[in-house]
């Protein structure tokens, strides 16, 4: 069984979960201890999962189905399970069979996504990522994990995100903290390349960049990289774990923080004027 996971979408969805599998107990007239004999597990599990403090597993779902004389519900609460479980997922789980089968994930989803509003404070996003720059960002995150390395072919999976910004019907607004152009995640021959290649997209018609200068008066402070698709999910990157939230309160509150932080940028000539200095900075 999982953990209790950081983001309260994950937590609320557990939740719900819980009370579903409450309800078929008390509609089968069975106390917690009575269904915890009859799975053959300590009652102290049994309370965990009421309280959503525990993700119950495949084998859990059907044991307590049985014992409550509803095997017919079982594979729809595990379709449930599964989908809350994929709410919080952590990299060494994305990653353990390589890279590449998370960025065709990525790739899929972007290309459902018409509108995809992008705040970075570490890294350029991957769509915007030269060969070079993700060859070298991807080994690091490879030898970090202790994952298997497909990094050639993660790499060739990740650019391939590019082509919707040359494609109809997409739209990428993003903004990025100026130390995202300062930091020397790859050596200076890749962060050059990476860096005019900024340049060389920004007059797209799908593409908005803004930057947010380190002089710039801050009224959202910087945050964790998120990616909003479409008003409707919200993807968040940390350290350990890629978090999806989708309840609405929650994508609400990235939108205005995204406002906020889009009010505090540069666009245009601005940017380029920045862009630039990182390059000199380079030399």
């Amino acid at each position: 069984m999982t953990t209790a996971s950081p983001s309260s979408s994950a937590q609320s969805a557990r939740e719900a979960l819980a009370v579903r599998l409450s309800h078929l107990r008390k509609d089968a007239g069975l106390t917690g201890k009575e269904l915890s004999a009859r799975c053959g597990w300590h009652p102290a599990k049994t309370t965990r999962i009421q309280k959503g403090d525990a993700l119950p597993s495949d084998a859990d779902i059907r044991a307590w189905c049985s014992a409550c004389g509803a095997d017919d519900q079982a594979d729809d609460l595990i379709a449930t399970a599964r989908a809350v479980d994929s709410l919080y997922m952590e990299w060494r789980r994305l990653h353990r069979n390589g890279m590449r089968q998370i960025q065709q994930d990525w790739y899929d989803l972007h290309a459902q996504t018409r509108i995809c509003r992008v705040y970075l404070s570490n890294l350029p996003p991957g769509f915007l990522q030269t060969p070079a720059f993700a060859t070298a960002l991807m080994t690091q995150i490879t030898r970090f994990q202790g994952t298997p390395d497909d990094v050639t072919e993660a790499v060739a999976a990740r650019i391939a995100r590019s082509r919707f910004l040359y494609e109809g019907g997409h739209r990428y607004l993003i903004l990025m903290e100026e130390s995202v152009l300062r930091f020397r995640t790859a050596d200076p021959e890749a962060m050059r390349g990476q860096l005019r290649h900024l340049l060389a997209v920004m007059p797209l018609a799908s593409l908005s960049l803004g930057i947010i200068p380190f002089t710039a008066q801050r009224t959202v402070w910087p945050l964790e990289a998120f990616y909003v698709h479409d008003d409707t999910s919200a993807v968040v990157e940390t350290l350990t774990a890629e978090i999806k939230v989708t309840q609405p309160r929650e994508i609400a509150d990235y939108l205005k923080a995204f406002t906020g932080l889009a009010s505090m940028a540069v666009y245009g000539d601005d940017v380029r004027a920045l862009i630039a200095a990182a390059i000199d900075a380079l030399e």
